[in-house]
């Protein structure tokens, strides 16, 4: 049984001894946040350059139509900082013209702020390469999936959501808590959910091997699982299917109730959030968890690549919250919305980490867990 006193300490110490060899200053996520967001201020300043203000942000920057969200993002976090002007209907009446060489410092910012974090050099790069490719990736000549995996190569998302300490951190300190499960009742019945290139499934597996558990590896890309299938082919406790989780999750997995459910850096791609986590609370046994591990906060330095990652496929559907951010371009819950949204769905929080006081908590990443409460009732 998860000890909610001694779990979370378990986990906090094993996270620590994974970054124990980095001094990261805190200090550098800021710096990077706003290199990031002058690049993109330039860019969309030369495209006001061109037309008449005040103007839609989405008649200023060319896009194509499943884009034409990303420019009134963007113009909202450059009013946020004091470097765009949008009046009361959202029309952009002006945005800061940085000089040269407040650009050519900011590249350079990237480039030591990237490395000061701990992050390989292929982040940086990717970085530098999405700011350069706006006017591509605006316009679908380029997507942000081909920079994010070039020639197939996992180098640039293993350096995002894997090969840095605040990953290594969240990882280390999820892989105790699936430890204690397994301490408390053996094998496991687990379902990831979203689990992409399996950045964090490969840090849980060891503690599953030889115990009889059963892993449910699930993904919406099929290239995701075939990758998936052939990375973990020595696990053979691993099975591989296609679930879209923006659907109804029961029909898809069809499995019965499981003693885990974990979700990294995507459940935020739920049109409702509350509602996901009702189904999942309806998968889970009443001794069950679910692990989650999310960025709370929008920062600037995502604005260039991660937007394009949230429009609707082409020729999909657009993307409409029904949640609490309903009516904004919000992508990510708060610490405090999530644990809302869990408590609304009989779910209780056990594990928030890191400690607000620790310099990874700069990151805005978070690992949470959540059991059923007592008070829960369960969906048929």
């Amino acid at each position: 049984m998860l000890i909610a006193g001694a779990l979370p300490a378990a986990a906090h110490a094993l996270g620590r001894a994974a970054v124990e060899d980095v001094d990261v200053a805190p200090e550098l996520v800021r710096e990077l946040d706003l290199a990031v967001l002058l690049g993109i201020c330039d860019f969309v300043g030369r495209a006001a350059a061109q037309v008449a203000l005040p103007a839609d942000p989405a008649d200023v920057v060319p896009a194509a139509d499943r884009h034409r969200w990303i420019a009134g993002h963007w113009v909202r976090a450059l009013a946020a900082e004091g470097w765009a002007d949008v009046d009361g209907s959202g029309l952009l009446r002006s945005v800061r013209s940085p000089r040269r060489a407040e650009l050519a410092a900011a590249r350079e910012a990237i480039t030591v702020s990237v490395a000061g974090l701990g992050y390989p050099p292929a982040l940086a790069t990717y970085v530098l390469d999405s700011l350069r490719a706006l006017p591509s990736l605006l316009t679908d000549e380029v997507t942000a999936q081909a920079l994010l995996f070039r020639d197939s190569e996992l180098a640039t998302a293993d350096a995002a959501y894997r090969d840095n300490p605040v990953n290594r951190y969240l990882n280390a300190a999820a892989a105790s808590v699936v430890a204690d499960l397994v301490r408390a009742r053996g094998g496991l019945r687990v379902l990831e959910l979203g689990a992409g290139t399996g950045a964090t499934t490969a840090d849980l597996l060891p503690t599953l091997a030889g115990t009889g558990s059963d892993y449910l590896f699930t993904d919406l890309s099929p290239l995701f699982l075939r990758d998936a299938a052939a990375r973990f082919a020595d696990h053979a406790y691993l099975r591989f299917r296609l679930v879209d989780f923006t659907e109804p999750l029961e029909p898809q997995v069809r499995e019965g109730d499981f003693d885990l459910v974990v979700a990294v850096n995507t459940a935020h791609n739920a049109t409702d959030v509350p509602d996901l986590l009702r189904q999942v609370a309806g998968l889970l046994r009443a001794d069950g968890a679910l692990l989650l591990v999310e960025t709370c906060h929008e920062h600037h330095q995502s604005l260039a690549s991660m937007p394009f990652l949230l429009s609707p496929r082409p020729g999909g559907r657009p993307v409409v919250r029904t949640d609490l951010r309903a009516g904004t371009t919000r992508t990510y819950l708060t610490g405090p919305e999530w644990a809302s949204a869990a408590a609304g769905a009989g779910l209780e929080q056990v594990v928030d980490l890191p400690p607000p006081d620790h310099p990874l908590a700069a990151f805005s990443q978070r690992l949470a867990v959540f059991t059923p409460s007592s008070k829960r009732s369960r969906t048929p």
